[in-house]
């Protein structure tokens, strides 16, 4: 399963994404996290299965939802503390969540 996980510019996003891939490494899971910025999104959108949105692009939420959902794409809004995850397991199972729920339409397991 590819993730992005979405902020403004792209820094912290790729904290949370290294630490997710750390978190599922370690539970054997074939997870994929990527950073991008809002800018990049749209390009970025089709080949993946999740976007973690970033807590500050709340407002932004309905119109990332209305781009993923053609694409099949589940969106979830991170919590406001998604950043002081220190070692990705809050998100990760945020993720698992996810998954559960059917917000990830088509989970192959496997990055694209």
């Amino acid at each position: 399963m590819r993730i992005l996980v979405v902020c403004g510019a792209g820094a912290s996003s790729t904290f949370v994404a290294q630490r997710i891939n750390g978190a599922a490494r370690a539970q054997g899971l074939a997870w994929l996290a990527v950073a991008t910025n809002e800018v990049s999104l749209t390009d970025e959108i089709a080949s993946s299965d999740l976007v973690l949105l970033g807590p500050h692009l709340a407002p932004h939420l309905a119109r990332i939802s209305a781009l993923a959902a053609p694409n099949g794409v589940g969106v979830v809004l991170m919590d406001a503390d998604a950043f002081a995850d220190v070692d990705g397991t809050r998100m990760l199972a945020r993720i698992a969540t996810a998954v559960q729920d059917g917000t990830v339409r088509h989970d192959s397991g496997e990055p694209h």
